[in-house]
């Protein structure tokens, strides 16, 4: 038997540690949903996407009416992994350096010197809960962009860079538009998914209401950590996706765009503005994780397609002609998705 070469063994066992981040990873999203259901009855499908969206590095934006336990929910993965957490109650008065911070004077009292010091504001957490984002002014709303985009805040000409893993959960309420702002399209481009949270099913409701009308033990346990996400949003970037994958993910998303001369005809009948890149890249991105999960190591097509609805709901503008005929977004990604077909082979 001849001796292996050194290279070859740091390669067998770069892939046994990657292998064992992969079973980390199916193993802690096993706990971390266990940990979850102590606290959170039902809405299977907001839990998959959230997890999904904290395991590829993305944000999330949470619309609800109020009293789902989104910000319970939130608050409860932060409790799980024990990082950072921070709440930001969005109001029509709140400024940037609320969220950011602000450099303040401070005297030094031996020598009577004065000077500029930093002070963070809530922005820098691991967790940042945004509470119902839409009701400050986009001038605020846009203190939020370059650390969901950079990872990092530029204050006075000085970069600080935000501590790993770092995850936006933002909230908006649907049914109280009185006194709020739209989020412009280059915020609303930076959520990897828009989560639409429904009322539970009535059986849900039932356990809901026995759960919190006693005394419980909401403890749940630390099964994940800050650490564990990193090595799980690295190792998902490792994932292969054959070229007809991304092609479809972006012919998926190009489909979505008026100008696109092979657009479907409901398309540039409906829309004004369809998806840019980041919904492409988002597509991938998040079907590297839901396939890990899975238990397989490629992106497939049923994962581009299982994840397009929460991709491109926020990145898809309608125009007037389909807000007349009550034409909605979902329904608009539900066609798109029955009008392109998967490349054939080889292209």
């Amino acid at each position: 038997m001849t001796e292996a070469e050194p290279g070859n063994q740091l390669e067998e066992s770069t892939r046994e540690e990657d292998l064992a981040v992969v079973d980390r990873m199916k193993s802690g999203s096993e706990n971390l949903i266990t940990e979850l259901r102590k606290v959170i009855i039902g809405q299977d499908a907001v839990v998959e996407q959230i997890m999904i969206a904290l395991f590829a590095g993305g944000h999330c934006l949470i619309t609800g009416v109020p009293g789902l336990a989104k910000t319970l929910l939130i608050k409860t993965i932060a409790d799980i992994l024990q990082v950072q957490f921070s709440r930001i109650q969005f109001t029509p008065d709140l400024m940037p350096a609320d969220v950011i911070g602000s450099e303040i004077i401070e005297e030094n009292p031996a020598t009577g010197n004065r000077s500029l010091r930093f002070v963070k504001g809530p922005i820098f957490a691991q967790i940042l809960l945004a509470d119902e984002i839409n009701r400050t002014p986009p001038k605020t709303q846009s203190a939020l962009l370059e650390a969901m985009e950079e990872q990092q805040v530029s204050v006075a000409g000085t970069t600080h860079i935000m501590e790993q893993p770092f995850f936006v959960l933002a909230t908006q309420n649907p049914i109280e538009l009185e006194g709020t702002y739209p989020l412009p399209e280059a915020q609303l481009d930076r959520f990897l998914f828009k989560i639409m949270m429904d009322y539970l099913s009535e059986e849900d409701e039932v356990s809901v209401v026995h759960e919190t009308t006693q005394i419980v033990d909401y403890t749940v346990n630390n099964t994940v950590t800050g650490q564990d996400i990193i090595d799980f949003q690295r190792i998902t970037r490792q994932v292969p996706v054959a070229d007809a994958v991304v092609r479809y993910a972006v012919r998926l998303v190009g489909a979505s765009r008026p100008q696109n001369p092979n657009a479907p005809e409901f398309v540039k009948k409906w829309i004004s503005w369809g998806a840019g890149l980041r919904a492409s890249q988002n597509l991938i991105l998040a079907g590297k994780v839901r396939a890990l999960l899975l238990g397989r190591y490629n992106v497939s097509y049923g994962d581009v397609r299982a994840l397009a609805l929460p991709v491109l709901r926020h990145r898809i503008l309608l125009n007037f002609h389909a807000e007349a005929e009550s034409v909605d977004i979902d329904s608009v990604v539900a066609m798109l998705l029955d009008s392109v077909p998967e490349p054939a082979s080889g292209l």
